[in-house]
């Protein structure tokens, strides 16, 4: 695991097409945005973790 430390308005690139923008940091919360491309799907990981939930279900059925 890579553990960065960033200040608001800072960017984290991922590979070539990804990158995260620290927006804002209050308290112990932290919001930040992810610009990829289209083609790439990007969800909080419970909403992650729903779908592939789904999908394993369907193929089951």
């Amino acid at each position: 695991m890579l553990v960065l430390s960033r200040a608001v308005g800072e960017l984290i690139s991922i590979g070539d097409t990804i990158t995260v923008r620290v927006l804002d940091v209050s308290g112990g919360n932290v919001r930040f945005g992810v610009e990829a491309p289209r083609h790439v799907n990007v969800h909080r990981c419970e909403v992650y973790e729903r779908i592939q939930a789904r999908r394993a279900r369907e193929r089951r059925e």
